[in-house]
């Protein structure tokens, strides 16, 4: 006999859930294969069996929340064949309408993220029948809401706005109903229109959080209780990188594969910076500031189930090419749940960037143990002055929040200030990197 249990999952990383069961009792599984998924508030993995077997009892079920070194299941090492489908197969699950559900998916069905196979199985939706977009056809979450949306249905046309918008609009006080246009005008009010009420069912959704989202939630709570958090804010004139970007694109894209984005810029002009204002590249440790001569920028990435931050290590050694192809890279992994554990752990510094989703302006909450967070916007035309003339630039908002325990609103200030010269003239970076 042998154990499965749960591994150690890396740093500060000490809990899981099930999310789903790759194999069941009764099944036989080879050395390494995999059989069970447990989603942690960094990433999801898979736990594959030391030997080689069948599974003859598994002892925590799916959703259920276990800890490093619980056992999670035991596998018989001299069993012999695996019993037949129909004795091993439990019967199907029942759905919230009363009727039976899909049974999961084998382990060499569709290839599927976990977040997919839990929506498809709330949804009874088969797999099978949802083309994957993510690497090697991987179906993703995205793949199935989007299998599920021509199949939800419409609500009452009798209370869906006209303009089609969240918030129906207002009428113009100036248009009169055309019941009030012959009504007399010394007439006295009409009573109040009767409210209509609607002819659909209101419904109510309850989603259990994912380890991911508790953790989340759990640290931007903390961060704002334990840190002394301040916001300082700067624009940018991007004219420069813009016009940089547009000479080069195309021989940049050619060489390297990859297009030069604006990421990089701001991660060499973060380090720069960092050099000159250490406090922003520290932590604080009971009453001792640790200041880092290394610079690991954690990168802000949206995914299934909320941000992740994987890191850029020794980020200062980097490329610009290396830099855009790193980030590329951590995209893409993070849309197929494929980052690891070691790509999130540590950090000494974060960037992140709102502009991709439109925002304008934002306060980023710090990332602990670090005590900075670069925050950047959609870069907009303004009009600004310029040499006493008045002109239209591309500018962005970039904000900085910080610690105040370890870092006064000066060099915070500063800090900035020397990440919007880096910027607005890159060609200085060539003299400090």
């Amino acid at each position: 006999m042998s154990n499965i249990v749960v591994p150690q999952l890396g740093e500060s990383v000490v809990e899981a859930r099930i999310a789903r069961w790759l194999k069941k009792e009764g099944d036989r599984v080879e050395t390494g294969e995999p059989v069970v998924e447990l989603e942690t508030d960094k990433i999801d993995v898979e736990v594959g069996a030391d030997h080689g077997g069948v599974i003859s009892s598994i002892k925590r079920q799916e959703g259920d929340d276990v800890r490093v070194g619980e056992l999670l299941a035991v596998v018989d090492e001299s069993a012999g064949a695996a019993p037949s489908p129909a004795a091993a197969a439990p019967p199907p699950a029942a759905g919230s309408n009363g009727s039976t559900r899909t049974a999961e998916p084998p382990a060499d069905g569709p290839r599927a993220t976990p977040t997919a196979r839990r929506i498809a199985r709330d949804h009874d939706v088969d797999l099978k029948d949802v083309p994957g977009s993510g690497a090697a056809g991987r179906v993703t979450k995205q793949d199935v809401k989007g299998a599920i949306a021509p199949l939800a249905p419409t609500r009452d046309s009798t209370i869906a706005p006209t303009s089609g918008s969240a918030i129906a609009p207002t009428r113009d006080s100036t248009t009169a109903p055309a019941s009030d246009a012959i009504a007399p005008t010394h007439s006295r009010p009409t009573a109040p229109t009767p409210i209509r009420h609607r002819t659909s069912e209101r419904s109510e959704e309850r989603v259990r959080m994912s380890k991911r989202r508790q953790t989340i939630a759990r640290r931007l709570v903390e961060a704002q209780h334990t840190a002394a958090i301040l916001t300082t804010f700067n624009d940018v004139d991007m004219t420069v990188v813009m016009a940089l970007r547009e000479r080069r694109k195309e021989a940049f894209k050619k060489e390297y594969g990859v297009s030069l984005g604006i990421a990089s810029f701001f991660v060499k002009a973060a380090i720069a910076a960092l050099r000159v204002f250490p406090q922003l590249n520290a932590e604080l440790q009971g009453d001792e500031i640790v200041l880092k001569h290394y610079y690991d920028i954690g990168i802000a990435v949206g995914a299934e189930g909320g941000l992740v931050v994987p890191v850029l290590r020794d980020a200062d050694r980097m490329s610009f090419p290396q830099i855009e192809l790193a980030i590329r890279d951590f995209a893409k992994r993070a849309a197929d749940s494929k980052l690891t554990l070691e790509d999130l752990m540590g950090g000494t510094f974060t960037i992140t960037n709102g502009g991709v989703f439109g925002s304008l302006l934002s306060t980023p909450i710090l990332n602990p143990p670090q005590v900075g967070i670069l925050g950047l916007h959609k870069i907009q035309d303004r009009v600004v002055p310029v040499n006493g003339q008045v002109v239209i630039r591309p500018m962005m908002y970039v904000a900085l929040s910080y610690d105040h325990r370890i870092v006064d609103g000066r060099e915070a200030v500063q800090f900035l200030a020397r990440i919007k010269e880096f910027v607005e003239e890159p060609a200085n970076l060539l003299l400090v990197n």
